[in-house]
């Protein structure tokens, strides 16, 4: 399961290596939305939480679908300014038709809602499928929806001031602390980019990075096989301290490839036992709950979604949950007609970071 993006042609200038405040103060969003993923940054999660302002605190809730399971990809940007609000207002430049499609993508959980596919702001039907995706998520992402699709205009401002209420509130403080990190790994990527080339800054990225035994291609592991070029626009890579261990990429249609990756820890990890690891790994043993792991990292999801998004039957992903739910790596909960499985990440933290970071990516 791979991202190939190809850069054949693609001029050594186009690859860049880059600090984006935006996509930083959205991987702390993740961050204060699943601290289950980052116990590192509990402490720093529990303190956001304390200060923040009621009202603040309930606006990050109403829009948290667009950064929880996955990012937004206008909020990961291709082109990086040296502030958030420069960002900012490079998003805002976005037209409605594309902003709205992409929260759609992330707000449902799904990606259903497809680039090239009739507009819900303008076919009638689109609108009541994303409605109906929207809903499988939960009353709050279908609220979310519903006044997205009403009203574009007053929901991007909303979710603008909600940004900016967090820059004052934490992210100016947090993104300074990060600088030095950020300037740091920054430099080395580019020093490795222009002496050793691609391969060798890629694979100073990430061990889920590579370049492609022809050099046309760059190869990401992640969740599904897709395929994006960036011949036309470039690729940008983004540092990121926050983000650890996801691995976030952009590649939909008519957005410029954009890969998010954390920058190395000061130091290692202790590592688990051996036989610790080989004890709970025989409940991973079978590739596809490996792979029903790997969705639900990305946030709840019912059997149906699960069995539709990995062309099963419904019974086939009962019978796989089953045995990752009795190895304690799932938890399950009713709401309404939908019964959500989500992901154990305590005790899936005990299996490893390796296996964290590859289920996380």
């Amino acid at each position: 399961m791979t991202l190939s993006i190809d850069i054949g042609g693609l001029p050594a200038g186009r690859l860049r290596f880059a600090a984006s405040p935006l996509a930083e103060l959205t991987a702390m969003l993740h961050v204060l939305a699943e601290p289950g993923h980052h116990p590192q940054l509990a402490g720093w999660a529990g303190g956001v939480w304390a200060g923040l302002p009621p009202e603040l605190a309930e606006r990050l809730r109403e829009a948290e679908f667009l950064w929880r399971s996955s990012r937004a990809d206008f909020l990961v940007p291709a082109r990086p300014r040296a502030t958030l609000a420069e960002e900012l207002d490079d998003v805002d430049r976005i037209d409605h038709e594309t902003y709205v499609t992409a929260a759609l993508i992330t707000t449902c959980g799904s990606n259903r809602v497809h680039f090239g596919a009739p507009s819900p702001l303008a076919d009638a039907a689109a609108r009541q499928r994303a409605l109906d995706l929207a809903q499988a998520r939960g009353a709050l992402q279908e609220a979310f929806a519903e006044r997205l699709l009403a009203d574009p205009a007053a929901v991007r401002a909303r979710v603008r001031g909600t940004l900016e209420q967090c820059a004052e509130a934490f992210f100016d403080d947090a993104w300074a602390g990060v600088a030095v990190r950020l300037a740091t790994d920054l430099r080395l990527k580019n020093d490795l980019l222009k002496r050793q080339g691609v391969g060798a800054a890629l694979a100073s990225v990430s061990g889920a990075v590579g370049l492609a035994p022809d050099g046309d291609r760059i190869v990401v592991d992640k969740l599904q096989d897709n395929a994006t070029t960036a011949r036309d626009t470039g690729v940008t890579f983004l540092a990121s301290v926050f983000g650890r261990p996801h691995l976030v990429a952009v590649h939909a249609p008519g957005w410029a490839p954009v890969v998010q990756y954390p920058v190395a820890e000061p130091t290692p990890p202790e590592p688990v036992s051996l036989e610790t690891v080989s004890l709970r790994l025989e409940a991973l043993a079978h590739p596809v709950r490996l792979r029903l792991l790997r969705t639900l990292a990305r946030g709840p999801h019912t059997n149906s979604e699960l069995a539709h998004a990995w062309e099963l039957s419904p019974p086939e992903v009962s019978r796989h949950l089953a045995v990752l739910r009795r190895a304690g790596l799932l938890t399950s909960r009713r709401e309404g007609r939908y019964v959500r499985y989500t992901l154990n990440v305590p005790d899936l933290t005990a299996l490893g970071p390796d296996l964290l970071a590859a289920v996380l990516r």
